[in-house]
């Protein structure tokens, strides 16, 4: 079966991959539908991020969905036949922090299309992936595959809003408005949020964040002071999820989250530089979170409920076949939301 395989930046490559035996407790899922993330793009553009860098030629892809070809023996859970959104995170559950109830935080996490380790995991921008039986979660009827595929980042968002805290009857403000602010977006929504302001430096982006349910936008870029009416009477929101990893909108919202606010910090960059003073004297709690786990059956849940809408959020679907293509787009923030991959 053939695979996007990353060499090194803008080194992507559709070629012929193996397709691994099954076991008796995995599944051979045909896979539909794949979105492009972040990671993928700094794959794609620099061959790695941080410290992390492609030391061998590596399938990328972690948010997918597809029909499963095939079960192993012992799968009892799942058919020939199902469609399914398949967990990318694969935790050994016999850590410490697995048994605390952190997967999480595996100590020897299998995460899809992730070079931290070395042989590299693997990614799922495949025709044919073998996945465990318990990565595999059947989608409601009525659900599209690439709805489906959406649950991984959804389930990204839902972490972080469990991190925050309740949220019922909150004002929360989210820097960056890519697909995961966007998807935080509806996560507030539906935890209660009663107020959801939105930042970005791309009006493209911000409308996104608008069709979502967003009370209202403010492009920093074009606005510097936008958010200033907010930091009156030492701050308005209660909550921030911050999904930009730009320090400046971290330092911004300090000056706008009410004394006793949380911050949950979701964006990755570069290492940055924080008001200390302001962090105490407004007793402000700075959260970080990371990944997810039982949230993404959640996720499936609420997408095959109809409780959540992610397919605004969808913003274009081309063959796999040409992915640079489809790359290039998922890079203009301006033109596209989240783009997916058609196999």
């Amino acid at each position: 079966m053939r695979a996007i395989v990353a060499h090194a930046a803008k080194d992507l490559r559709v070629e012929e991959w193996p397709t691994p035996e099954i076991g008796d407790t995995q599944a051979l899922v045909r896979i539909g539908a794949g979105g492009i993330c972040g990671s993928d793009l700094h794959y794609y553009n620099h061959g790695g991020f941080g410290i992390v860098r492609l030391r061998e030629p590596m399938v990328l892809g972690h948010e997918i969905a597809g029909v499963v070809a095939a079960v192993g023996a012992k799968a009892s859970r799942i058919a020939v036949g199902d469609r399914v959104a398949v967990n990318p995170s694969l935790p050994c559950n016999a850590c410490k922090f697995c048994l605390e109830g952190r997967q999480n935080h595996c100590l020897d996490m299998r995460f899809y299309g992730s070079a931290m380790r070395f042989p590299h995991v693997q990614g799922a921008f495949r025709e044919l992936l073998v996945c465990e039986e318990s990565q595999a979660q059947v989608v409601a009827d009525g659900v599209s595959l690439g709805e489906a595929a959406m649950a991984e980042p959804l389930a990204v968002c839902l972490h972080a809003a469990r991190r925050a805290g309740p949220l019922l009857g909150k004002s929360v403000l989210i820097t960056g408005s890519g697909p995961i602010g966007a998807l935080c977006v509806i996560a507030a929504r539906r935890a209660g949020a009663a107020e959801i302001v939105v930042t970005d430096v791309a009006d493209g982006a911000l409308s996104f964040a608008r069709e979502v349910g967003a009370d209202a936008t403010f492009n920093v870029a074009a606005q510097p002071d936008a958010l200033a009416p907010f930091s009156a009477d030492k701050g308005a929101f209660d909550v921030m999820f911050e999904a930009s990893g730009a320090e400046a909108a971290l330092r911004g919202g300090l000056d706008v989250v009410r004394p006793g606010g949380v911050i949950v910090q979701l964006g990755l960059g570069d290492e940055k530089k924080l008001p200390v003073n302001a962090i105490v004297a407004k007793e402000i709690e700075l959260r970080g979170t990371f990944r997810f786990h039982e949230e993404f059956g959640l996720a499936v849940t609420l997408i095959g409920k109809g409780l959540v809408d992610v397919k605004p959020l969808i913003s274009a679907t081309l063959p796999f076949a040409n992915p640079t293509e489809a790359f290039e787009l998922a890079m203009d923030r301006n033109r596209s939301m989240k783009v997916q991959l058609a196999f």
